[in-house]
């Protein structure tokens, strides 16, 4: 994300409003961007937790995942803050296009992360359904072992009152 040059011909206050507005959207995209990312997290969480025994390294995987979009989220939050403290303690255009850019940086930063730290989040929920379905496989051919015991159980039994003691 880039800074705004300083208006030439407008007033200085005009330039800092500008820059202003562009951080503001910025850190409120980054801000919805961190929430995604914990809901996302959150979500692979609860699939984690259906799973079997087989799923318990998923389930770390993403109850970090929604640790780290937490995270991601109060920064989001504190580059909000601090854009708004910016905007009323500002004295000078140069100050304020410098301040400007530093924060630009950073949301530019934990937009990145959080993109990372969502892509970690979906490989998660991934891991964790091919989990759950390993799991229902396995469940479907105990219960088919089950079955054919018992119709061998009924067969013994069949036969054996056929037969005479």
């Amino acid at each position: 994300m880039s800074t705004l040059p300083p208006a030439k011909d407008g007033p200085p206050s005009e330039s800092r409003r500008q820059a202003a507005e562009v951080g503001r959207a910025s850190a409120e995209q980054d801000r919805q961007q961190a929430e995604d990312v914990r809901e996302v997290s959150e979500e692979g969480r609860r699939d984690a937790e259906q799973g079997r025994s087989e799923a318990e390294s998923v389930q770390s995987d993403t109850e970090s995942a929604r640790q780290e979009a937490e995270r991601f989220r109060a920064l989001a939050e504190e580059a909000r803050e601090m854009r708004d403290q910016h905007r009323e303690a500002l004295e000078a255009v140069r100050q304020d296009q410098e301040r400007l850019r530093e924060a630009a940086e950073s949301a530019r930063t934990a937009g990145e992360e959080a993109r990372h730290a969502a892509e970690e989040a979906r490989q998660a929920t991934v891991a964790s359904v091919h989990a759950t379905a390993d799991s229902m496989q396995s469940t479907l051919e105990q219960m088919k072992t089950v079955e054919e015991m018992r119709r061998t159980l009924r067969e013994i039994r069949d036969l054996q009152k056929l037969e005479p003691h």
